[in-house]
């Protein structure tokens, strides 16, 4: 007989497009090559190259990572093959933001402030596949579950290769032993990390205006890493330390890391969470529609966010008494759970957004002393 096939069996080869001819001012982001991280002497070589970046930049690119483009490409093709589905078929399990849930599908639904203009953002959150086999029970859509396994694989090796090295190397920069960081983020344990698809809808000349498309704007991130692959499509801007926005040019090879808030919290601030945002695409490619891929990784759900015992942040005079008895004593700090639970859904449970920050009671988010700044103008 012959073997069932599903229809999601196929899926079209995407490719980058070509990148802009436009003259951007481009970020001066450094280079990590993770390639010798394994070589005698190599974390340490690294960890003083990453020590800059991480303080005053919060961006930066890694190669040498391991991890083949063919295999880059695959997932890109999924995420576009997810996005041209019928909308009823990516509607069957979408992101519960009531509760703070980022797992599934989030629709373009929300306007942006007063102008009548949707927000032109897809996305599909996949949760981690660990040992213990944690989200099982997450509802995953019929193509997903297609290729499951090779999802899972690129998903772990992702890990590994690049944000497991990193935590190594943060802890090498914070005189922490080296797996510090990385056992509060452990693949294996439960969190809210997952890989992206993600896509940027084209916008009329119009709906820019209307949007104020490239006038203030701007984020952090809310884990703890971000790690980006390169599409081609200029768009992604960072404020730097001289407040000045700049475009992240891609990397062949490359991949865009940046911290995030959790970090932050954790060091005090010595680790930068850096503003950034996404503008519309170079008239050259503005017909084009920005795919994306992404791997959030967040804080294991029951590691406590409180600073962590650096002698570095120690010596530099940001641990306070208060900071060394909650180190001692960390059973009332918010959980790394509870904090990316309230923090999405802070931010994406309502119907609008933009407008809501004009509020002087938005400009910053709180949640039992963990602050950060709502939206930059």
């Amino acid at each position: 007989m012959p073997v069932a096939t599903s229809p999601y069996d196929n899926i079209p080869a995407w490719t980058r497009p070509a990148e802009t001819k436009e003259p951007l001012d481009w970020a001066p982001l450094k280079e990590i090559d993770l390639s010798v991280f394994d070589t005698p002497g190599g974390k340490q070589k690294l960890a003083a190259e990453l020590h800059d970046a991480v303080k005053n930049v919060g961006f930066w690119v890694v190669t040498g990572h391991g991890i083949p483009d063919e295999e880059v490409l695959r997932q890109f093709s999924i995420g576009n093959a997810f996005f041209n589905l019928p909308l009823e078929e990516k509607q069957k399990h979408p992101c519960n933001f009531e509760i703070g849930d980022y797992f599934g599908y989030r629709e373009p639904k929300r306007v942006i402030g007063s102008t009548g203009v949707k927000e032109n953002i897809e996305m599909l959150n996949i949760p981690k596949y660990t040992a213990n086999d944690d989200y099982k029970d997450v509802p995953k859509h019929d193509l997903i579950l297609a290729h499951e396994a090779e999802i899972a694989a690129f998903h772990r090796k992702l890990f590994d290769n690049v944000a497991r090295k990193l935590f190594i190397l943060l802890a090498i920069i914070l005189e922490l032993p080296e797996n510090y960081l990385l056992d509060r983020h452990a693949y294996d344990q439960r969190s809210e990390d997952h890989l992206r698809y993600m896509v940027y809808h084209p916008r009329t000349l119009e709906e820019r205006k209307l949007i104020q498309d490239g006038e203030g704007g701007g984020h952090t991130d809310f884990g703890s890493l971000t790690l980006l692959f390169s599409q081609n499509v200029a768009g992604l801007q960072i404020r730097t330390p001289q407040e000045e926005w700049k475009y992240v040019k891609p990397v062949t090879g490359g991949i865009t890391v940046n911290s995030a808030d959790v970090l932050q919290f954790l060091t005090k601030g010595y680790v930068k969470s850096t503003i950034h945002r996404v503008v519309g695409p170079q008239p050259d490619q503005a017909h084009l529609h920005r795919l994306g891929l992404l791997y959030f990784v967040r804080p294991g759900d029951d590691t406590p966010i409180v600073p962590v015992r650096s002698p570095l942040l120690d010596r530099e005079g940001l641990l306070t008494e208060e900071d060394k008895k909650l180190q001692a004593d960390p059973k009332t700090a918010v959980r790394g759970y509870d904090w990316t639970r309230a923090r999405v859904e802070n931010v994406h449970n309502k119907k609008s957004y933009a407008l809501a920050y004009e509020d002087e009671g938005q400009k910053t988010f709180n949640f039992k002393g963990l602050e950060v700044v709502n939206r930059w103008k």
